[in-house]
């Protein structure tokens, strides 16, 4: 770095955290300041004027996501690293969403935390002339549908979510099927500005393409046989709020091109109509197909896909963090148990342990119809091991001929529509596998993976960048 002193505030309501920092960084180059609370944090930045603030989120009187919305209101580029001993959604989302750099979580790793810190300083030097951040409106309290989860992978799901939610840009989430697209979409549109309007959801590929067209755009009265009344489209019903477009690879050329009009003129007309129509959407999309390899096969448009890939969010498979797997299931016997209206049930360490060892491949979804169905057949209200087993089938052959399910051919079958480009798909797919295990069995701290891998932590963060 350029900058001989760095100047960094310690926020926490305890001494000996604040204790530990002041040794972790008595090396010449830092400049330690300290607050005990949020109030004698803005009266420190307002004196010392820090190029990073380290502040706990759990503080008497003005807490850290109240503070951070006043540290930002006073001085928008001054970066925030969120400290706490206990992490959710809601607060990792509120935290992001207020514009805190990072989001960390007690005890630290060290070599994680310094590394945070030398890219938040960096980031402060690099953007200190920038002039043009937004200060987030405050948090939404909705308790309705949210994700399940407090592995790294999903809470670099959850910290996207606040980075996006307040802009208007469009949103491509992918992933494989079943892990909580449509989800994430809902949670972007409830942390926007947009979440008092409407949020609707089309599955691109439920829908014939002939009926598709209606559907999206609306039609006039005699505008088909069957058209005996005027009928508004989805983007119609989603004026001023949030369009989910599930599937959008399902979509026809012919269709990529009117949606791609939308995206840059804000303009359609109903089928049978020659009236424009103007539209005020956002438009979130997910696909649990490779968009690239569809456009290197004529299959979608490329234009289209960088209009609908503004920001991408890739959501981990459930195999790459199992972590979670005892909260989603807590999550889903209680929900389900309350709508069957059945006492709780029991979970037994054998039944978890059986649940742990699956690999998944229908990801959450998967695992919700499985806990749903073994709940209606358990007995005496315990999940037992055979109901798991029977399900599942954890201990299936593999024959010869089959590859594992959790390594499937590397070579497509359609090998013709990869043509000047297989070379590149098979040594990418091999990449990202390798990367998301590794990450897994490092739990995403960063530093270690690269160091598994045995390759520069830079040369990782630009991978994981290109897979999303």
């Amino acid at each position: 770095m350029n900058m001989s002193i760095r100047k960094i505030l310690i926020v926490d309501d305890e001494e000996i955290v604040r204790y530990s920092f002041r040794k972790l960084f008595r090396e010449p180059g830092f400049e330690i300041s300290e607050a005990a609370n949020g109030l004698d944090a803005l009266s420190a930045i307002k004196k010392d004027s820090p190029d990073l603030v380290l502040m706990d989120i759990e503080m008497p009187g003005l807490n850290g996501l109240e503070a951070i919305q006043r540290i930002k209101a006073m001085d928008p580029q001054l970066p925030v690293i969120i400290m706490t001993a206990f992490g959710t959604s809601e607060r990792v989302i509120a935290a992001m969403k207020y514009g805190a750099f990072e989001y960390l979580e007690k005890p630290f790793d060290v070599a994680r935390l310094k590394a945070v810190i030398s890219d938040a300083i960096e980031t402060r030097r690099i953007s200190d002339q920038d002039k043009k951040f937004e200060i987030l409106p405050a948090a939404d309290t909705h308790t309705g549908e949210q994700i399940i989860g407090m592995s790294p992978a999903i809470k670099e799901v959850y910290k996207m979510i606040g980075r996006v939610a307040a802009s208007d840009v469009s949103v491509l989430l992918t992933g494989e099927s079943g892990t909580g697209k449509e989800l994430v979409a809902k949670a972007i549109h409830r942390y926007s500005d947009r979440s008092d309007k409407p949020f609707i959801a089309i599955n691109c590929a439920a829908i014939p393409d002939t009926l598709l067209e209606s559907e999206l755009f609306g039609f006039e009265k005699g505008s088909f046989t069957d058209a005996s009344h005027t009928k508004e489209g989805k983007f119609e019903m989603a004026d001023k709020g949030t369009l989910f477009l599930d599937e959008v690879a399902d979509m026809s050329l012919t269709l990529q091109a009117k949606l791609l009009r939308v995206l840059q003129e804000g303009t359609f007309e109903r089928l049978g109509s020659n009236k424009v129509m103007k539209v005020d959407v956002r438009v979130i999309s997910a696909t649990n197909k490779n968009l690239e390899n569809a456009i290197a096969g004529k299959n979608f448009r490329e234009d289209l896909y960088y209009r609908l890939k503004v920001i991408s969010i890739t959501l981990p498979p459930l195999r790459v963090h199992p972590e979670d797997i005892p909260l989603l299931t807590n999550y889903f016997l209680s929900r389900h148990c309350k709508e069957m209206k059945k006492p709780q049930v029991t979970v037994p360490p054998e039944t978890m342990e059986a649940l742990l060892r699956h690999t998944w491949p229908g990801n959450v979804r998967e695992l919700e119809n499985m806990l749903k169905r073994a709940l209606l057949l358990s007995k005496n209200n315990v999940i037992t091991p055979d109901l798991v087993h029977s399900e599942i089938q954890t201990n299936a052959p593999v024959t010869k001929d089959q590859p594992h399910p959790a390594y499937p051919s590397l070579i497509p079958d359609n090998m013709e529509d990869f043509e000047g480009v297989l070379f590149k798909h098979v040594i990418e797919k091999v990449e990202k596998e390798i990367i998301n295990k590794a990450l897994a069995h490092c739990k995403g701290n960063q530093v270690k993976t690269a160091k598994f891998l045995g390759i520069s932590r830079a040369m990782l963060i630009e991978r994981m960048k290109n897979y999303g």
